[in-house]
C-alpha cells in the first residue's frame, strides 16, 4: 500500500533520480525559443537543454521532483523550475514557442488529459510546437495492474499509466496540425528476457 501522499512524491523521495539516458533533441530551433517542459521529473531533459544552450521553464506538481530538477541544473540562470499542476499552468496565453510533454500525459485520467491538451493549445504561440512522447498500447506493460479506465492501468505503488493508440493521440490534440507521428518499438532485456517496449512520438504545430 502506498501512503496518502501523491505516489509520485513518494517515488521521488524514496528513489531520487529515477531516469537516465538520452534526452530530446531540439536541433534546428533558435536558442531564443521560449520552451516549457510539462512534468520535468528529475530534470534529465532540462539539464540536457540547458547544457546545449537553451533557456527552459519547467513545471512539476511534485516538490521532490522539482528539487531534483533544480539540483540537476545548479547555478544556471537558464532553468526556471516551478511547482505547478500541468492542468492549470500559471502562465498567460501564447507564452511559449515550444512545449515538451514527455511521459506526463499518460499519468492523467481522461479528463486530465483533455485539460492538459487545452492548456497546451492556450500556451503555445501561433506556429508553436508540441513535442509529445508516451507509451503505446503495444508496450509489454499494457494490461498489467488494475484497469482504472480503458487503456489505463494502476500499479501497486499507486501510479497509473495510460497506454495510447495513434488515434487517441491524434484525437487528443486535434486542434493542432500533426507534423509527424511514429510508433517507436524497442526491446528491454531483464535477466536475459526480452521485453517489448513501445512509445508514440509525435510533433504538432499550432496553426498560425
Amino acid at each position: 500500500m502506498h501512503s496518502g501522499r501523491n505516489p509520485w512524491e513518494d517515488d521521488y523521495l524514496r528513489r531520487g533520480r529515477l531516469w537516465s539516458g538520452r534526452s530530446i533533441s531540439l536541433s534546428g530551433l533558435p536558442y531564443s525559443s521560449r520552451i516549457l517542459e510539462l512534468g520535468c521529473g528529475d530534470g534529465k531533459t532540462v539539464e540536457s537543454l540547458v547544457r546545449n544552450g537553451f533557456t527552459v521553464t519547467a513545471v512539476d506538481f511534485s516538490p521532490a521532483a522539482a528539487s531534483l530538477c533544480r539540483n540537476a541544473c545548479p547555478d544556471s540562470d537558464r532553468a526556471r523550475i516551478l511547482i505547478a499542476d500541468t492542468q492549470k499552468i500559471p502562465f498567460c496565453n501564447a507564452s511559449f514557442d515550444v512545449i515538451l510533454a514527455s511521459h506526463i500525459t499518460a499519468h492523467l485520467n481522461d479528463g486530465g488529459r483533455r485539460n492538459l491538451a487545452g492548456e497546451v493549445i492556450r500556451l503555445l504561440v501561433p506556429g508553436g510546437l508540441l513535442y509529445f512522447r508516451d507509451f503505446s498500447a503495444r508496450d509489454f506493460r499494457y494490461g498489467r495492474g488494475l484497469e482504472t479506465e480503458a487503456g489505463t492501468f494502476q500499479r501497486k505503488n499507486g501510479i497509473a499509466t495510460h497506454y495510447f493508440t495513434r488515434e487517441e493521440v491524434l484525437t487528443l490534440f486535434h486542434e493542432l496540425a500533426v507534423r509527424s507521428l511514429v510508433e517507436h518499438p524497442w526491446e528491454m532485456r531483464v535477466r536475459s528476457i526480452g521485453m517489448p517496449r513501445s512509445e508514440i512520438v509525435a510533433e504538432f504545430k499550432k496553426p498560425a
